[in-house]
């Protein structure tokens, strides 16, 4: 919590009666919404004028008021969160000054919580509109800060959750009170093994002074059989804890995040950082760098093309370059394409020279917006020829995917967890249309922090997901042929395990069959609740682990969830009041 002071002094043009001046932040930022209201509270902002010095013969400014209001939308895409300053009954001299105060302190408020995830270059961006015709130009050099991690707090582990007896990866680290990775901090602590059979081994541990706060090991060998706990603890710091199940008849599984964003759109850091936290802090197997289509230019595209094949690493991590069709939901919905091959992609254009972009328009673009490919039948069309080197999903996002289109070779997974939240209802459609799609979750990361990285406190609000991957290598075609086979699952943002077989055949298959018996395997961080099986939304079979744990009835768990609508802004926030009569209350966790 802090006060920011920013002081705009006017250009020698001066600033007309009816002029007005944005001050913005990019839309994706959790910084807390300012209010103008309540001067005692949190987040308030202000304005002052305060007039500068007049030359001999000058007269002063006029200006009667500065009327400050705050608009989430008051600008166009990234900087769209606006406070606006309306100049009122009078005019500014040149140097006169305007002092904003965000989360003004001056009447005992508290000031105004900054953004909680880490960005090296944050930026807060002027507009002005000096005559007051609604026309605004950008007030050259932006005022910078660097949101950087917290103290540590906590500690993380990321560990296979199933896989076969040898050597196992293990990567700890250690984050800050929001969820960020700390940097340049020494931290030491102890790392143990607990064998099925009771056995303790304990490893010193230091994570790096240097950058993140990150140790990998991959030097630890479990060989016997069964439920191993791992444990990871620090002087100060928040435990951690993992299970891996050893299984000599495990199939492979891969961790993957399909839908990462960077500043080459609307992320947050710029593509190295973003393909680095992946690889090294989120330990994911497979990356899916995705650009909005209609927002990156081709220089950042061709760079970042070049820098994801740099990060490729067969039999380490796999990385794909992709893009985000933007299309309205109306023209088919967003829809991400995979470019699966090591072949340059086909974007900005198809091998003709057609468009594949939905449309053109960054903050670069001049003059009239630059139509593309839409419907989503004109995308289709541009990859129909060579589905095996490409995979759409389509997802719920900021223009949900509309399931009319389908093209069965093309799209052969749907997104149903990211961090807009948890999507069963999608997927419930698609089956009950009679697609069959895999199940995929990813992070939509705008944050910086893919991999299943914590939530931020804005729009959004869950945990971003990770698709589980059957794959048989560690390289782009393996991997890419496991994706497109459908042997998925999807979690939200825990390396769990869900695996479901009919005899020989796995999940994704299609298969002719007559009575025999699905056999599933999950597997967790904690116990499940529940379990169901559905054909579309339609409940097939049930499993209730508590009652079959002999929970006790006393406890009694209230779940709020849902969504107001399907679209963008679908939050549904939820207040009330619990009563209980006849008893008491001994616990609320």
């Amino acid at each position: 919590w802090t006060e920011v002071q920013l002081v705009y002094e006017v250009g020698a043009s001066g600033l007309a009666d009816g002029a007005a001046i944005k001050l913005a932040i990019k839309f994706y930022s959790d910084w807390a919404l300012f209010q103008t209201s309540d001067p005692r509270a949190a987040n308030y902002v202000s304005a002052e004028y305060q007039a500068g010095d007049l030359v001999p013969g000058q007269s002063p400014a006029t200006v009667q008021a500065l009327k400050v209001r705050f608009d989430q939308k008051g600008h166009e895409r990234p900087f769209q969160k606006s406070v606006i300053i309306d100049i009122i009954d009078g005019y500014l001299n040149p140097g006169d000054r305007i002092i904003v105060r965000l989360g003004d302190r001056r009447q005992g408020g508290p000031g105004t919580r900054v953004q909680t995830f880490v960005e090296k270059s944050f930026r807060f961006r002027v507009f002005i509109d000096p005559l007051g015709s609604q026309k605004y130009a950008a007030v050259p050099g932006d005022c910078t800060l660097d949101v950087v991690p917290g103290p540590p707090h906590a500690l993380r582990l990321i560990t296979p959750r199933l896989i076969v007896p040898g050597p196992v990866p293990v990567l700890i680290r250690a984050e800050d009170q929001w969820g960020n990775t700390v940097e340049h901090e020494n931290v030491s602590g102890s790392l143990r093994l607990t064998a099925p059979d009771g056995t303790v081994a304990a490893h010193p541990i230091t994570l790096s002074g240097e950058g993140w706060a990150v140790l990998r090991r991959d030097d630890l060998a479990l060989s016997q059989p069964g439920e191993w706990r791992v444990d990871a603890d620090a002087p100060g710091l928040i435990p951690a804890f993992a299970f891996v199940s050893i299984d000599e008849q495990a199939p492979r599984v891969l961790y993957a995040d399909l839908h990462v964003h960077s500043n080459d759109t609307v992320g947050t850091n710029d593509t190295f950082y973003n393909l680095s936290y992946g690889r090294d802090v989120a330990g994911l197997d497979v990356l899916g760098y995705t650009a909005n289509d209609f927002n990156v230019t081709e220089t950042a595209w061709k760079e970042a093309v070049a820098l994801i094949d740099r990060f490729n690493q067969p039999g380490r991590f796999v990385c794909y370059p992709g893009t985000e069709w933007c299309g309205n939901s109306a023209a088919g919905g967003d829809h991400n394409v995979v470019f699966l091959r090591d072949a340059p992609p086909r974007f900005p254009h198809d091998e003709r020279g057609n468009p594949v972009r939905s449309f053109e328009w960054n903050e670069s673009t001049k003059g009239a917006l630059r139509p593309g490919a839409w419907p989503l039948d004109d995308l289709y069309a541009a990859y129909a020829d060579d589905p095996e080197g490409h995979l759409l999903i389509p997802h719920v996002g900021g223009r949900r995917c509309n399931l009319d289109w389908h093209h069965p070779e093309l799209e052969r997974l749907v997104e149903i967890s990211s961090a807009w939240g948890q999507f069963h209802w999608v997927y419930a459609d698609a089956l009950k249309r009679g697609y069959r799609l895999g199940a995929s979750a990813s992070s939509d990361e705008h944050q910086g922090r893919c991999g299943g990285g914590n939530p931020a406190t804005s729009v959004f609000g869950s945990r971003g997901g990770l698709t589980g991957v059957l794959s048989d290598g560690v390289d782009r075609a393996q991997v890419g042929r496991a994706l497109r086979a459908r042997r998925t699952f999807a979690t939200t943002g825990e390396r769990s395990i869900a695996l479901l077989r009919l005899g020989d055949h796995w999940m994704g298959e299609v298969v002719t069959a007559g009575a025999g018996a699905l056999d599933y395997r999950l597997l967790g961080d904690h116990g499940w609740e529940s379990l169901q099986l559905y054909d579309g939304d339609r409940l097939l079979w049930e499993r209730d682990l508590h009652r079959e744990a002999g929970l006790s009835d006393q406890h009694v768990r209230l779940r709020l969830g849902g969504a107001r609508i399907k679209d963008r802004y679908r939050g549904a926030y939820w207040n009330g009041a619990l009563t209980v009569t006849g008893a008491s209350i001994r616990h609320i966790q």
